[in-house]
Parts: C-alpha cells; structure tokens; sequence
C-alpha cells in the first residue's frame, strides 16, 4: 500500500471516532442526572487534557521546528486574535461552539501533519493517527452536547453532520502529504495558530464547562487525557 492510500485511510478511521463519540452523548434516557453532572463535566474536562497534551506535545514542537522566532510570534499571535475575533463574532450571533471549533482546530492540523509524515517516510503517522482518534471521540462527545444543549438544531440533523465530518480527515490528510509535506514553514504556521486557537478557547470555555463543585472527576479526567496524549507523543519518539 502506497505512502497515501495509506494516510488517506488513518485520516478516515481517526476522524470516525467524532460521530462516535456523538451517538454516545446522544444517549439522554439512562441515568441521565449522572450523565449530566459527573460524566458530562469529566467528558469535557477528558478532552480538555487530550487538547492540551495535543497543543504541547503535537502542534507547538511540530510548528516551532521549522520557523524562525519572529515568524513563530507572529503566527501564534495571529492565531490567538483570529479565534478571538471568531469567537466574539460567534457570541453576537447567539451561538456556542467553542468545543466544535476546538475539535476542527485540533483535528484538522494534525490530519495535514499525518499526511505530510507520511509522505516524508517517517514512522510516527500511524501513531498520530491513533492520538487523533482518541482525541476525536470525547471531542464529537462534547461539542454534540454543546450544540444540543444550544437548541438550534435537532439530533439528527447533528449526528448526519458529524458523519459527514469523517471526511475532513482525508482531505486534510491528502492536503499534507501531495502539498505541505514540501512547504514545512507553511505547515508550521498552521499548527503554531491552531495552537493558539485551542488555548484561547481551552481557557475561555472548555476549562469553566468542566468545573463541578464538591467532585473531583473532572479534574481526574484532564490529568487522564493529558495522560493519554503524553503516552502517544512518548510512543513516536
């Protein structure tokens, strides 16, 4: 199997974890005050931590590699303040998608990054493929959930459109490995403002989710997903 049937293919079963973890948070009908409190926040803080560890250990070392110090400010900074901006244009409207566009953030980069270390011949795609997928499952739990909870859309509709997600990954998988696998500064820009992007909405909306008073799950949940990512990113060295 060549370099990029084979991205295609890791990029496709990574991104199906997303309705996965959508038909999961669809459940509302057993033990729903459990699922609501302890399960929902630790779901959230879960991905809080893989987000981070994926922010720390992925995006940042990746996109810092191949730039010089004034371009890694200048795309970090521009990160941050375009997912400001995005955010604040999202609040006026009324919406709340801070857990979607922290998904697509985080998906989306390190799909082009499995591609491109693919076409490059290095080891760590199949291992990124599995960090992604585990990432993927608490993320399309949590951002069904946020958007549900918004009352704009009906579960069907949601589920239909997190299925169709899953082919974001080989398209971004396919953009890595034909086109940025030969321009690593572009490619690092995009992982250096995905980063900024996630951290700005891991502080601004995900952390404050997961806070439940007297529990202490959640806060177990992110130090497990930290976790997770650390255990992926020790596994590619």
């Amino acid at each position: 199997m060549d370099s990029l049937t084979l991205s295609l293919l890791l990029a496709l079963g990574a991104g199906s974890t997303i309705p996965l973890g959508a038909h999961l948070a669809s459940v509302e009908h057993i033990r729903q005050r459990w699922l609501e409190d302890e399960f929902r926040h630790s779901v959230i803080a879960f991905g809080g931590g893989v987000l981070l560890a994926a922010t720390t250990l992925v995006l940042v070392p990746e996109g810092i590699h191949e730039l010089s110090m004034v371009w890694v400010i200048l795309s970090f900074t521009l990160g941050g303040l375009g997912f400001f901006l995005l955010d604040r244009l999202i609040a006026q409207k009324g919406g709340s998608v801070s857990q979607l566009m922290a998904m697509l953030l985080d998906f989306i980069p390190e799909a082009i990054a499995l591609g491109a270390a693919l076409a490059l011949g290095k080891p760590t795609g199949i291992l990124l493929a599995f960090l992604i997928a585990v990432q993927n499952l608490p993320e399309g739990f949590n951002a069904f959930r946020e958007i549900k909870a918004s009352g704009a859309h009906r579960k069907s509709t949601i589920l239909i459109s997190f299925w169709a997600m899953i082919l974001i990954g080989p398209l971004c998988a396919y953009l890595g490995h034909e086109v940025l696998s030969q321009s690593p500064q572009i490619l690092g820009a995009m992982m250096l403002a995905a980063a900024a992007g996630i951290i700005y909405l891991t502080f601004k909306d995900i952390a404050p989710q997961a806070e439940l008073k007297a529990h202490w799950a959640p806060q177990l949940g992110a130090v497990i997903g930290f976790l997770v990512g650390l255990i992926g990113h020790m596994l590619t060295l």
